[in-house]
């Protein structure tokens, strides 16, 4: 069962890798503002906000990848930062869009009780 909750939280860190480039390096280019369902004219103006979002889906990243790293002794960390991802999942699908409930709280959800349950 371990194998399986490192397999799912690696996908969640690659997940939010992908969320910082989209949001830190794509925010205001096509492909950014296609997933994000944004004009040029917002994606410009909300370019900056949009980087500082991207930053902390890197410091989930690192969370994650940390927990990873130290194995069956980083069960804490693993469930602490996938707990921030299960929280910004869902308060992201209460304010923004409910799509990011399945995007981003799900993964985290699955993952966390996969870690439980190892």
């Amino acid at each position: 069962m371990r194998v399986a909750a490192d397999i799912v939280i690696g996908i969640v860190a690659l997940l939010h890798a992908y969320f910082l480039v989209l949001e830190m390096f794509l925010w205001d280019k096509p492909l950014g503002m296609k997933i994000f369902r944004t004009t040029p004219d917002y994606a410009a103006a909300s370019k900056t906000l949009a980087a500082n979002q991207g930053l902390y889906n890197g410091f989930l990243v690192a969370g994650l990848a940390w927990g990873l790293w130290l194995g069956a002794a980083g069960m804490a960390v693993k469930l602490f930062f996938l707990g921030c991802v299960i929280v910004a999942g869902v308060f992201g699908a209460a304010t923004v869009s409910p799509r990011i409930l399945w995007v981003q709280a799900v993964p985290g959800i699955v993952g966390f009780a996969l870690v439980l349950l190892a």
